[in-house]
């Protein structure tokens, strides 16, 4: 059976089966960032914002999507992982907050979609949490920036 996820004879996907890999320590980073006003990186750092501590909320709904990453994305096994790390950085040279994610699991298959989608929801989450002061917030640069373990051996992004 092939590795990667085929169409069998009716057309119909299929999650790629892992059965016969090793069980090895994989580790994967991501990153992202909300550019926002600077008024808007002002109140996020204030910690007046309507709805509450935006970093705080932001880094638990990311660690809570990286651990549903399998009922999110098609396909996607569902993983025992053993860490989930989210950051939520204040950046005032975007101005805005930069994100990332560092995920890891000793098991067959990798955790790239799990770092992937703990950016992605801890973003979105930072940008519902300020929407009212600012829409013009811009959701950037999400993308995997390592990964190491398995198979396919270790990758760094440039």
């Amino acid at each position: 059976m092939s590795e990667l996820t085929h169409l069998d004879r009716t057309g119909a996907a299929n999650m790629v089966d892992v059965s016969a890999k090793l069980a090895t320590m994989r580790v994967a980073e991501a990153e992202g960032r909300v550019v926002t006003s600077p008024e808007t990186v002002a109140l996020i750092r204030s910690g007046d914002a309507k709805k509450g501590d935006v970093l705080g909320t932001a880094r638990l709904a990311g660690i809570m999507a990286a651990k549903r990453t399998h009922e999110l994305i098609p396909l996607c096994h569902p993983l025992l992982l053993t860490r989930v790390k989210v950051e939520c950085e204040i950046d005032d040279s975007l101005p805005g907050v930069r994100v990332r994610a560092e995920v890891g699991v000793s098991g067959q298959t990798g955790v790239e979609m799990e770092a992937l989608t703990a950016v992605s929801v801890a973003c979105l989450t930072l940008y519902d949490m300020v929407k009212a002061a600012d829409r013009g917030m811009r959701i950037e640069g999400i993308r995997l920036l390592a990964k190491s373990g398995g198979r396919s051996g270790d990758y760094r992004a440039e």
